[in-house]
């Protein structure tokens, strides 16, 4: 169900990064756009777009045509058709992606975890025959089999919320974002992740920027060294992989019935955006050894 007391909130926010990102949008045109603006303003078709992540509906036309223009009538009373409203969120693509990155964002804590989940654009049989995606997506390998499509890489904190995230081919090893110094610019202490992301160079040029990555070892490498409070933080990395599994099953970031690139994006940019409105994420609870002692005295 639409968490109905997050609508105005949303709404609003959205709202007022329309209004700036026009102001530095219209700056920047060049020569006068002839073209009469929508009946539904930029802010009403990204508003419309999130909460439909968090709606419970599998399809955004049953949502749009039995929901939005039936039961939401007050909140949005000049609607457009339903082949329309696919333009103009196809058309608000670049001011979602810049919302998402500007007011969506999880601030880093010091203990952060990274990981990737494949993205399935269509099923293993139909790969051949997968038109929409053809030149653009790839096959890959993961944990639990091979899939079309792309990968997912995210970054969290303690609390739940995305940091950063990057999109790429499946056929793409997990360890490449973390050699881009932009995926990586907010993002300082330790850095837990799986066995996929061990690299001795890799581990050496994080180090060099501040941040340590720690992971589990393989069976054919030698112990290491890790102090108790190490060990047990890279425990609770199963906190990721709740994050990844709402993603998919609440925001519905992954379904194979895209009819096109830009829809995909839409879909999955609007997914991440409604995660940072879900009013509980899976979070971790860790004291620091002086929390402790104070808590014991």
């Amino acid at each position: 169900m639409i968490i109905y007391s997050k609508i105005t909130e949303i709404f609003c926010l959205v709202d007022e990064f329309c209004k700036e990102y026009d102001q530095i949008v219209e700056n920047h045109l060049l020569g006068n756009p002839s073209k009469r603006p929508p009946i539904m303003s930029r802010s009403e078709v990204i508003t419309i777009s999130i909460i439909f992540q968090l709606s419970g509906f599998r399809t955004f036309k049953h949502f749009y045509q039995y929901y939005v223009k039936v039961h939401m009538k007050d909140d949005f009373p000049q609607t457009v058709s339903y082949n329309r409203f696919t333009e103009l969120m196809q058309a608000n693509l670049m001011p979602m992606a810049l919302f998402l990155k500007t007011c969506c964002p999880g601030q880093c804590t010091g203990i952060s975890f990274v990981d990737s989940t494949p993205i399935r654009v269509c099923k293993n049989k139909r790969i051949k025959r997968n038109k929409v995606f053809d030149g653009i997506a790839a096959t890959g390998k993961s944990t639990v089999g091979w899939f079309h499509g792309f990968k997912l890489h995210i970054i969290i904190n303690d609390k739940g919320e995305i940091i950063n995230f990057s999109i790429t081919q499946a056929n793409v090893d997990d360890r490449e974002p973390l050699k881009d110094k932009s995926f990586l610019k907010h993002i300082y202490g330790k850095l837990f992740a799986d066995k996929g992301y061990i690299g001795k160079e890799l581990m050496q040029a994080l180090f060099v920027d501040g941040v340590h990555l720690i992971t589990q070892i393989r069976n054919n490498m030698k112990n290491s060294l890790m102090t108790l409070s190490d060990k047990i933080l890279l425990r609770k990395r199963s906190i990721i992989e709740t994050v990844n599994d709402e993603l998919k099953n609440i925001c519905q970031i992954e379904h194979s019935r895209h009819r096109s690139f830009g829809n995909f994006m839409t879909n999955l940019i609007c997914g991440l955006i409604a995660y940072s409105f879900l009013p509980k994420k899976p979070s971790i609870k860790y004291q620091t050894r002086q929390t402790q002692q104070l808590a014991i005295f």
